[in-house]
C-alpha cells in the first residue's frame, strides 16, 4: 500500500502502469516535494484527448502538493519519436514548430496553475539546450552510456525493425535526446520522475541509466496505460476526426458530446481519469444502471468540459443538449459547417449530405444510417436515402442533421 497521497490516489484512478521502483518513489513523495515531467513534441498546434492521461496526471501530482513540468519538443520533433509508429514522421520546418509549440502551451493553461503560486508548473523547451550540442562532444558524453545492443531491444527499435519498416538513423538517436533531456532536466530543475504513455518506457529507463551513471542521480520513471474504449477503438478519434483539446479545433459543444457518447463500459473509469469527481462520487456514479447511466455520462461530458473550457462553457453546452434532445430545438451553439450556396440550390441528396457534415464517415455509411432509421433532417426522419435536401430545407438560416440521438450538426449555405 501506497503512503504518499499522489501515488495512492493515480493508482487507484488508473494511471499507473508500470513504475521502475514503486516503492522507491512513495518514500521520495513522502519526503518531500518531486519535479515530475511529461514531454510533448510540437507535431500539431494543439493536443487531443489522447494526450489528456498525460495532462491529468501532471495535475494530480501539483493538487498533491509536486511540481509538474511540461516540456515541450522544440528539438525532438525536429526528427520525430518512433515508439509507437510504423513509419516516420514528416519532418516539419522551424516556423511550424514553433507555431505548433505556441498553440499546445495553450491547451495546459486551464489544467495547471503557473506562475509564483508554490509548486507553480513549470514549461521547458528541450531546444534551449539540443541545439547548440556539437555532435563529436555529444558523442563523446552520452554516447559511450548507450549500447547499440540494448537500444535495438526496446519495443519503439525491436517492433519497426520486426515489420520491416524502414527505421533511420535519425529517428533512431530519439532515444539518446530523450535520455539527455531528462539528465538536463535533473541537473536545471531537480526533476527526478519522468511520466509518459506506456510506449514510452524504453526511452525513460535509457534516460534513468544515463543519470544514475553519469550524476549519480536517484530517478524513476513511471508509464500511464494505453486508453482504448470497452469496444476497443483508440481513444480520441471519431469519424470526423481527433478530438482536439482547444476551441479552435473544437468547440466545447462538440468537445461535451464527445464524452456524452462514451460507451457504457467506460463511464467509471472515464470518470476516474478524465474529471475531479471525488472517488466515492465516481463510485455512486457508477453504480447507475440502465436509462441512469446517461446522468453518468452527462455528469463526466460537463466535468470534463469544464477542465477543458472552463464551467461556464461546460455547463452552455449541457444546457444546448437538453434543449436538444428533450426539446428538439436547433440551438445556434451545435456545432456547424458551411456548404456552398450553389450546391444546396441544386439540391443534395442526404446520404451525401450526411458524409459531408461529417456525421458518417464515407457515403456508404451514411446510407445504412438511414436505413437503419437513424438520419433526421430538422428532427424529421429520413425515410429514403437519395432524398434531396436544397436551400427549401433552411431553418433559421440552417439545416439540423442528426444522427441519433447524440449527433447533432447545423448546415448553413455559404
Amino acid at each position: 500500500m501506497t503512503a504518499s497521497g499522489f501515488l495512492r490516489e493515480a493508482t487507484e484512478r488508473g494511471f499507473v502502469h508500470q513504475c521502475t521502483d514503486l516503492a522507491a518513489l512513495d518514500a521520495a513523495l513522502c519526503a518531500g516535494t518531486v519535479t515530475g515531467y511529461i514531454g510533448f513534441d510540437c507535431t500539431a498546434d494543439s493536443l487531443h484527448v489522447g494526450s489528456l492521461v498525460q495532462i491529468m496526471l501532471l495535475r494530480l501530482m501539483q493538487r498533491h502538493g509536486h511540481r509538474p513540468l511540461v516540456l515541450l519538443g522544440g528539438g525532438t520533433t525536429r526528427i520525430g519519436d518512433p515508439s509507437g509508429r510504423d513509419e516516420s514522421r514528416q519532418l516539419l520546418s522551424d516556423a511550424q514548430i514553433a507555431a505548433n509549440m505556441a498553440g499546445i502551451r495553450r491547451v495546459f493553461e486551464p489544467f495547471l496553475t503557473f506562475g509564483a503560486e508554490a509548486p507553480a508548473a513549470l514549461v521547458g523547451n528541450n531546444a534551449d539546450w539540443l541545439d547548440g550540442l556539437g555532435y563529436i562532444p555529444l558523442l563523446r558524453d552520452v554516447g559511450t552510456e548507450f549500447t547499440v545492443n540494448r537500444m535495438l531491444g526496446f519495443d519503439s527499435v525491436r517492433l519497426r525493425l520486426a515489420r520491416e519498416q524502414p527505421l533511420t538513423f535519425l529517428e533512431f538517436n530519439y532515444m539518446i535526446l530523450q535520455s539527455y533531456d531528462f539528465r538536463e532536466l535533473y541537473r536545471r530543475h531537480g526533476v527526478t520522475l519522468q511520466m509518459g504513455g506506456s510506449d514510452q518506457w524504453g526511452n525513460i529507463v535509457c534516460g534513468m541509466e544515463l543519470v544514475r551513471r553519469t550524476d549519480g542521480g536517484s530517478v524513476f520513471g513511471l508509464t500511464t496505460p494505453l486508453i482504448t474504449t470497452a469496444s476497443g477503438a483508440k481513444m480520441g478519434k471519431t469519424a470526423r476526426g481527433a478530438v482536439w483539446l482547444t476551441a479552435d479545433r473544437v468547440g466545447p459543444y462538440e468537445y461535451w458530446q464527445f464524452w456524452r457518447n462514451t460507451e457504457d463500459g467506460d463511464v467509471g473509469r472515464f470518470l476516474r481519469l478524465f474529471t475531479d469527481l471525488t472517488l466515492p462520487e465516481i463510485a455512486r456514479l457508477e453504480a447507475l444502471g440502465g436509462a441512469e447511466i446517461n446522468a453518468a455520462k452527462a455528469v463526466l461530458a460537463t466535468e470534463a468540459t469544464a477542465l477543458a473550457h472552463g464551467r461556464e462553457a461546460a455547463e452552455g453546452a449541457a444546457a444546448t443538449a437538453r434543449a436538444t434532445f428533450e426539446e428538439g430545438a436547433a440551438a445556434a451553439s451545435l456545432p456547424g459547417v458551411t456548404v456552398p450556396a450553389a450546391e444546396l440550390a441544386a439540391g443534395i441528396p442526404a446520404f451525401r449530405l450526411f458524409a459531408l457534415a461529417g456525421l458518417a464517415a464515407s457515403g456508404g455509411e451514411a446510407r445504412r444510417l438511414i436505413r437503419g432509421g437513424g438520419a433526421r433532417v430538422n428532427d424529421a426522419a429520413v425515410a429514403d436515402e437519395g432524398q434531396i435536401i436544397g436551400l427549401g430545407d433552411l431553418r433559421d438560416g440552417a439545416i439540423k442533421l442528426s444522427a441519433g440521438r447524440k449527433q447533432h450538426i447545423l448546415v448553413r449555405a455559404g
